[in-house]
């Protein structure tokens, strides 16, 4: 293999990149962020690639979750904790109800990045730039907005390193401690079905808790009664500012993406030749490659070769994004190439990406049912290959918004333009990322008999 180099990848053809106007803007921005803190250490990513090798070997289930696209407008510390709150919720119920540890990845700090179908937008008679996420250009469509700005690249960072100091408080600071599991319901999530089923499950665990504590275990003398592990991740897709924050670990002399403990390929950029398998490669964090139904599976192979050459395990999270229904057809085949060439991957399931439509009434949006489907269909298609579903991927957040349709607390067309807040694409609310949760546990009990 050719030298790698944080850089090298700029010799290698791109896509999803924008066009800044002004390099030498573009220049001092980056020299500036190459000399700022890292955001997570390199000890804590070979933590994490501990953890997905136990998820590898079906041990432990990988929920990684969070918002589509963060955003500067929605920068507010009760929106970090509420997604916190939600996914230690799911946590819990795949935890206690499904048999297994559950190591948890947010989408958060630092999923500012956003791949788009076009290079460009057009209202009526006007075309401009697409909007590429907040790090990039700005949303409103007007042609100061969507003009690439590298400063952007610094206020993601700055807001970046806030959300990951709250996250780290919340992990060790008592919000984690399963004495709360009951202060984690979300006020609107009280009101459903599957709220209540919620309920039920957190009474359980308060009672096995009091059980525990009379026998002298107690969240004061055991850590992970009280604290968790918690980490981060997002799609690697702008490569100038994850090449800033590529740094050489002192201890082992290795090179890690110090912006995220996992970072991931998207189904857009994962060309063999190019730019950002070429910079993944050469990184030591936990990476993730999204597989799509156009994936071959001796494609995939050579990217798993490649990105992985030394065949880690837990550093290769492969996350599957088929759609319901398409995931029988296309899944077998990849599970078969990377099992026959012994590969240590983690199978993930992204139910989200596949499966979105437009709405009657012109939103873009994804039927909770449909999620739901492509979600049992991932474990069905493992257990008949004898392998292993490891994870899930989740556009979610913590706020009560109306943007999946369908689920047990039923958000209608009719319901989308009351609570539509997302940037890029519509996310499962709290309620609806429970209900996912509880059927997740559900067969991970069955995947176990």
């Amino acid at each position: 293999m050719s030298t790698w180099s944080p850089s090298s990848w700029r010799e290698k053809p791109i896509l999803q990149q924008p066009t800044y106007p002004d390099q030498a803007k573009l220049a001092s921005v980056l020299t500036e962020l190459k000399n700022y803190p890292p955001l997570v250490f390199a000890g804590e990513a070979r933590s994490l690639k501990e953890q997905l090798s136990k998820v590898a070997q079906g041990k432990a289930f990988l929920l990684q979750g969070g918002d589509c696209a963060e955003s500067f407008s929605e920068f507010h510390a009760d929106n970090i904790r509420d997604t916190f709150k939600a996914l230690m919720q799911m946590a819990v119920v795949m935890t206690y109800a499904g048999g297994l540890p559950v190591v948890k990845v947010g989408r958060l700090g630092g999923q500012f990045a956003k791949p788009r179908s076009s290079d460009h937008e057009t209202q009526g008679d006007i075309t401009l730039d697409s909007y590429r996420g907040d790090i990039i250009n700005g949303i409103d469509f007007n042609e100061k907005a969507r003009v690439p700005d590298p400063e952007r690249m610094i206020k993601a960072y700055n807001q970046a390193t806030a959300t990951q100091n709250l996250l780290r408080a919340f992990a060790s600071g008592g919000l984690a401690d399963l004495h709360q599991v009951n202060k984690w319901n979300l006020d609107f999530a009280y009101k459903s079905e599957v709220g209540e089923k919620y309920e039920k499950l957190a009474e359980d665990i308060e009672k096995s808790l009091q059980f525990m504590e009379a026998c002298g275990v107690t969240s004061k003398t055991y850590r992970t009664l009280r604290e968790t592990d918690f980490y981060t991740s997002h799609e690697a897709l702008l490569l100038p500012y994850e090449e800033a924050f590529t740094r050489q670990d002192s201890i082992t002399g290795d090179w890690y993406n110090v912006s995220a403990h996992m970072v991931w390929i998207g189904d857009r950029t994962r060309q063999l030749d190019g730019a950002h398998v070429e910079y993944m490669r050469g990184i030591k964090n936990p990476i993730g490659i999204k597989a799509g139904p156009s994936m071959d599976p001796d494609d995939l192979v050579r990217l798993a070769t490649a990105v992985n050459p030394d065949n880690e395990a837990g550093r290769l999270n492969i996350i599957v994004r088929m759609g319901a229904n398409k995931v029988g057809e296309h899944m077998p085949q990849l599970i078969r190439a990377i099992e026959k060439e012994g590969l240590n991957v983690v199978w993930s399931c992204d139910p989200m990406h596949g499966n979105t439509i437009k709405s009657s009434n012109n939103y873009k949006t994804r039927p909770v049912d449909a999620i739901l489907t492509e979600m049992k269909q991932f474990f069905q298609v493992h257990k008949a290959e004898g392998t292993f579903g490891g994870g899930v991927h989740l556009e979610m957040t913590g706020k009560n918004v109306t943007e999946c349709i369908g689920g047990s607390f039923t958000v209608t067309e009719e319901d989308l333009s009351s609570r539509y807040h997302t940037h890029c694409d519509p996310r499962l609310n709290a309620d609806q990322s429970l209900e996912l949760a509880f059927l997740i546990a559900d067969s991970l009990k069955d995947a176990h008999k």
